[in-house]
């Protein structure tokens, strides 16, 4: 961490001014060698346009380009565009529109400003004026569903650039890394506050305000949903539902929820028992369990073979839990692991939650396919140090899932008088962001617990 680092949020932060040189520094000879791969000689990043709701004049929350996010800490910026040309100085055509019904997007301010030659419009047709003549050797990379935006370029988001592109974002830059730590710090606030909430009775909703507040984020900029699930509403893996009723007794809070700065995100989960002590016992197996896998995350490692190892240490749990008997290699033939714990063990974060190219096998193309029995598994690829990614083991009562078992080999392994005693509690997930190195990784949410708490 940078000496002197706060918590500071805004584009006028001194640390990530002085970080995000070198992070346009990396990013300019990225796009230099991917133009020069696909014979382009100009790139033109649109930042996208919020969508009106279906016969309504109400828009969508407006999400930008992650492509446009990843050279700018702006994320209000509809309908604007980035045109970089080697060699040159990177256009911002920023639109500000003459608007009286809506808050119109602030001048651009901060840290990133002089490296960009910036020109603000008012009228959308003027972006135009400001493109590169030759429109012909220009690659278009953004949502398309405004035919005007692409401004008549014909080569739009090329698979073999977007491809080059996606591979490296994997990588990230020491300014990225710093957003995702004021992430984590900002992330982790709202959960000591949610989990204060969770403790005080109150409901799915209130705790989910208490989280916002707490993070100084509406339901708009949050990087997702928050999953606040009380009790049964656990073992939904994406439960968003926030009912405005605490239930009569409390019993589990299970909280996935993030932050993000400047679009860079957080993703954390975290499992708390509210009295009963086998509950709580074994959420502190799941906890060591995660951190068990956390430690084995280095360069190298074939992250599918974590995700197998973790269903081994599941096993192990399983029987110990008193849940499942017999060994690992038994209980994940039968799918008594996969039963129980059904996605993936984590995915590559950064301007978008679940990051792109996380199954891409090189930088050109390819796919690195799921091991077999994991088709949830979003990240696939070995590690390379500075990705970040998540670690996120979890233990569900699902019932969709555990009827399977049912006239099945795995049937007799799985002991339905703890799962009847488990099923009020809905599941367990432990989620770190977690950054690669060499040798031992850094845990960004550990790391930010330990601060803040």
């Amino acid at each position: 961490m940078i000496a002197g680092m706060t918590h500071d949020y805004s584009d006028s932060n001194p640390a990530l001014g002085a970080l995000y040189s070198r992070h346009l520094d990396i990013l300019l000879a990225r796009y230099d060698a991917a133009l020069e791969r696909v014979g382009a000689g100009h790139a033109v990043i649109y930042s996208g346009k919020p969508r009106q709701s279906f016969l309504d004049d109400r828009a969508y929350p407006y999400v930008p380009n992650p492509h446009f996010l990843s050279w700018l800490p702006v994320t209000d910026a509809p309908q604007s565009y980035l045109v970089y040309t080697p060699g040159e100085k990177p256009v911002l055509i920023f639109y500000q529109p003459h608007d009286y019904w809506h808050r119109v997007p602030d001048e651009p301010s901060g840290y990133w400003t002089g490296f960009f030659d910036i020109r603000v419009i008012h009228e959308r047709a003027e972006a135009e004026r400001h493109l590169p003549e030759s429109l012909d050797k220009c690659v278009f990379l953004g949502e398309i569903g405004d035919p005007a935006a692409t401004c008549s370029i014909e080569r739009v988001n090329p698979e073999s650039l977007i491809n080059l592109l996606h591979y490296a974002r994997g990588i990230k830059t020491d300014y990225e890394l710093e957003c995702m730590r004021l992430a984590s710090r900002r992330a982790v606030a709202g959960h000591l506050a949610a989990e204060a909430a969770f403790r005080a009775g109150l409901s799915e909703f209130g705790i989910h305000q208490a989280y916002c507040k707490a993070t100084s984020h509406t339901d708009a900029d949050l990087p997702y949903d928050n999953i606040i699930a009380l009790n049964r509403n656990g073992a939904t893996l994406h439960y968003t539902a926030l009912e405005r009723e605490a239930p009569a007794a409390l019993r589990s809070f299970l909280i996935d929820a993030g932050a993000q700065v400047h679009g860079y995100a957080a993703d954390i989960t975290r499992t708390h028992a509210f009295e009963d002590p086998y509950f709580a016992d074994l959420v502190l197996r799941m906890d060591s369990m995660q951190k068990a896998i956390v430690a084995e995350v280095r360069q190298g490692v074939d992250f599918r073979q974590l995700q197998i190892m973790t269903h081994r240490h599941l096993a192990d749990l399983l029987v110990d839990a008193e849940l499942a008997s017999g060994n690992a290699d038994t209980l994940l033939s039968t799918g008594v692991t996969s039963a129980f714990f059904p996605h993936g063990l984590g995915h590559l974060l950064g301007v978008q939650v679940h990051d792109v190219g996380g199954h891409q096998e090189r930088p050109s193309g390819g796919n690195i396919d799921p091991p077999s029995g994991h088709p949830f598994l979003r990240l696939t690829r070995i590690l390379e140090e500075d990705m970040v990614l998540t670690i996120e083991p979890g233990l569900y009562v699902i019932d969709m899932l555990l009827r399977q078992l049912k006239g099945t080999d795995g049937d007799q392994h799985v002991n339905w008088d703890t799962v009847d005693r488990l099923r009020p509690f809905g599941g367990i997930r432990i989620e770190d962001n977690v950054r690669v190195t060499a040798s031992n990784p850094e845990n960004l949410t550990r790391d930010a617990f330990a601060e803040i708490a």
